[in-house]
């Protein structure tokens, strides 16, 4: 697991201080004090995991959106019953966040009296690490499965220019004794997230993730003009498949649009979104393995403890780096710095103290 620094000029923040500052901040520009503290939790609680693409750092991203209206700050969510294990929730436009939490919430409920329980959404947006919700399933003592998609900003096998989105999936198992096994991926060579984060604070991309304008694999962020799925220039067939199936899931189902047609995250924030995702949660007391499924989940932990060098479960990395982060706080790079100081002058709030 790499070495988790705060920058040559950085900061760490504790994990609370920058809960109250980020709902705080939510709160100003309109939204709810329940929804501010839904999504000021789940941003630091990813940046906790190390998952700073998808952590605090997007804070800036939504009140910008909220700002320019094309993100709703209240929402009107709108549930709609299609089977007896299925609905369709519409969004509203909200952050795509409370959107997720309260469909993942609602297939919780479905699953727990049916056995199984998906909720498909559109008219939402971007909605953060998808491993929130599967971990939120996991915390009932539920399998849950999770997709979302995105802007066009990843090349196809064999293409040169952007099509498909970073969609990524997660699928998450209940542990007996400890976290959840959770799988969180893009199907991307990395998220473009993290492209946005090495611009702002001058860092180089790694290698084999990235083409320029041209097609050719580029280090340079500043020349990233699409990213490489999943698996790279000889075996991105892997990662461009399933983000073709995820896009599928959270597109064309929930009648949302897809690919080249869905409006850029960066660019025009007056554009509203219209992205979809799709969540599930699944019993698993009705199937044969499911008195024991979280026992063998734990059983199999061990299993992988013993393996010869230093084996991790899906989600331990993320495991570890909280425990480093929550005694030492979050780091906050400079860049990122000078954002949440832009952002406290622009909405009276002081800046959050900081180690």
């Amino acid at each position: 697991m790499a070495a988790d620094t705060a920058g040559a000029k950085g900061r760490r923040v504790a994990a609370a201080t920058l809960t109250k500052w980020a709902a705080d901040c939510l709160a100003r520009v309109g939204v709810g004090t329940a929804d501010a503290q839904t999504v000021a939790r789940a941003l630091v609680q990813t940046s906790l995991w190390g998952i700073d693409s998808h952590g605090i750092a997007r804070l800036g991203h939504y009140l910008a959106r909220i700002e320019a209206g094309s993100i709703a700050p209240v929402p009107e969510l709108r549930l709609m019953a299609s089977g007896p294990c299925t609905a369709q929730m519409d969004g509203g436009h909200g952050l795509g966040i409370v959107v997720c939490t309260a469909a993942m919430a609602h297939a919780i409920e479905l699953a727990q009296s049916q056995g199984v329980g998906i909720v498909g959404i559109g008219e939402s947006t971007h909605c953060g690490a998808i491993g929130l919700y599967t971990r939120q399933a996991t915390d009932k003592g539920l399998i849950g499965l999770a997709f979302t998609h995105a802007d066009s900003i990843v090349a196809p096998a064999g293409g040169r220019q952007k099509l498909l989105g970073t969609n990524p999936l997660s699928i998450a198992f209940p542990n007996a004794d400890g976290p959840p096994i959770c799988l969180d991926m893009a199907t991307s060579s990395i998220p473009w997230n993290r492209v946005m984060n090495a611009r702002r604070e001058g860092h180089t991309l790694p290698d084999g993730v990235a083409i320029d304008a041209d097609g050719g694999v580029t280090r340079d962020a500043q020349a990233a003009a699409a990213l490489l799925p999943l698996g790279g220039s000889e075996y991105g067939h892997k990662g461009y498949a399933l983000a073709l199936m995820v896009e599928l899931l959270c597109g064309p189902l929930n009648g949302m649009p897809y690919a080249d047609r869905i409006a850029p995250m960066f660019s025009d924030l007056t554009a509203r979104r219209h992205l979809g995702s799709l969540v599930m949660a699944l019993d698993p007391l009705r199937f044969a393995g499911g008195p024991t499924l979280a026992a063998t989940v734990r059983d199999l932990v061990a299993t992988l403890r013993r393996q010869p060098g230093d084996v991790m479960y899906p989600g331990e990395p993320e495991e570890r780096r909280e425990a480093v982060r929550a005694r030492e706080g979050i780091p906050v790079e400079p860049g990122l710095w000078a954002e949440f100081s832009d952002w406290s002058t622009r909405l009276g709030i002081a800046l959050p103290e900081h180690a």
